[in-house]
């Protein structure tokens, strides 16, 4: 599996991590990896673990379209089943309520009818 960051043990035993975090800037909206961090302007963001995940995966691959199956088994690391898509919908719909900080903040996820969602800078 890949991991987002290196660590290397030094000869006394003590772990370092060697690579500089993933950071994403897209105008107003912060997102750091390693800290589980999304901002809106100064703004946190609290997000659920598995809000977290969806949206780092969403991120993480702009355009592309993840689908439902994918995403629960990327995310909660179980096959899809029929509650699958009300669990992923559910946890989608809470993440937009808290990314929306303002009427006229954009929509970052975007639907794709009958498939999966996507992130999608504005």
């Amino acid at each position: 599996m890949y991991s987002p960051f290196a660590i290397s043990e030094t000869n006394k035993g003590q772990i370092t991590i060697d690579e500089p975090f993933t950071e994403i800037h897209i105008g107003d909206l912060y997102f750091c990896q390693e800290q589980r961090l999304v901002c809106i302007g100064e703004q946190i963001i609290k997000l659920t673990a598995k809000e977290f995940d969806i949206f780092a995966l969403l991120i993480t691959h702009p355009k592309r379209v993840f689908t439902y199956e994918l995403i629960m088994e990327l995310v909660w690391n179980e096959d899809y089943s029929p509650y699958s898509r009300k669990a992923v919908n559910n946890h989608v719909s809470n993440l937009r309520r808290k990314l929306k900080t303002t009427s006229d903040s954009p929509d970052y996820i975007k639907s794709i009818v009958s498939v999966g969602y996507k992130f999608e800078a504005p």
